[in-house]
């Protein structure tokens, strides 16, 4: 005997249909949709910034933006409700992006200057590449966070390496130039030396002493080595990412959430956690 699906089954069906169904007439209306109220959302926020529109309308940029949010915050729980594993989603990078662009409103109930942290949800705009449905742009964001992620421990390691430089770098240049000079601390003598070796160089500390000139010559030429490193790094990864994709099918879509790019041999979407099935 058929079972018959409950009114609350049939409205989440339909509500997962809408929301992540991107190949789907009222899917992509909704996705359009929420991107222009991104958009909008924005523009108020910077709109908002601007002194003179600030004091003549800020009550209804106001208004607009709460009328935005909870919009938000309902397509949020609905999302949530909707798919068959939330916690996925909601730990997911698309559901930590969708509940950062919700929290800032109501947080300035209690912290008024917090609203203009609301300028995150142009971070939405990633929806952007699903919405497109481009299998080439995909394919790129993805081997572009694995090449983040296999990178990390790497990067960790250099960055590990740069601070305790600049420690021994800033404690030289303190015992070198002294306070006469400006570094009047071993921090101050560190922030000198992050200056330097990142070549951003604001100018505010400079050494006066030839040797302290001279060791401030090393430090800046190890800087240009010092971004190349990270650089060189990604690349390596981003390069044999590129070659693990090969064997990634552009035809096994989860019949879930329409997320492709799934490895050949994957069972379970990437995306939201459903079995995947043999097309």
């Amino acid at each position: 005997m058929k079972k018959i699906k409950s009114k609350y089954e049939l409205f989440r069906q339909k509500t997962q249909i809408i929301l992540y169904g991107t190949n789907t007439f009222l899917g992509r209306l909704f996705d359009l949709v929420l991107l222009g109220l991104i958009l909008l959302s924005v523009l108020l926020v910077m709109m908002d910034t601007v002194e003179g529109i600030n004091h003549k309308y800020h009550s209804y940029l106001i208004i607009c933006e709460w009328i935005i949010t909870v919009f938000f915050t309902i397509e949020y729980i609905l999302r949530i409700i909707s798919i068959q594993k939330p916690v996925k989603y909601v730990f997911s990078f698309y559901g930590i992006i969708d509940l950062m662009a919700i929290l800032p409103m109501y947080l300035s109930i209690f912290f008024p200057a917090t609203n203009v942290l609301t300028i995150v949800r142009i971070l939405r705009f990633f929806r952007l590449f699903k919405i497109l449905h481009i299998p080439q742009i995909s394919q790129q964001s993805l081997q572009l966070r694995e090449a983040m992620q296999a990178s990390k421990e790497k990067i960790l390691v250099f960055i590990y390496f740069v601070l305790i430089s600049a420690v021994i770098i800033g404690s030289l240049m303190y015992v070198v130039e002294g306070k006469e000079s400006g570094f009047t601390s071993i921090p101050v003598g560190i922030y000198w030396a992050i200056v330097t070796l990142t070549t951003v160089g604001y100018g505010d500390i400079s050494p006066a002493s030839p040797l302290g000139q001279f060791l401030a010559s090393l430090v800046m030429i190890m800087g240009y080595g010092i971004i190349a490193v990270p650089t060189g790094i990604v690349t390596a990864e981003f390069a044999k990412s590129s070659l693990r994709n090969n064997a990634v099918s552009t035809k096994k879509m989860c019949q879930n959430c329409n997320a492709q790019l799934h490895f050949d041999s994957a069972k379970y979407c990437h995306e939201c956690g459903t079995e995947l099935l043999n097309n």
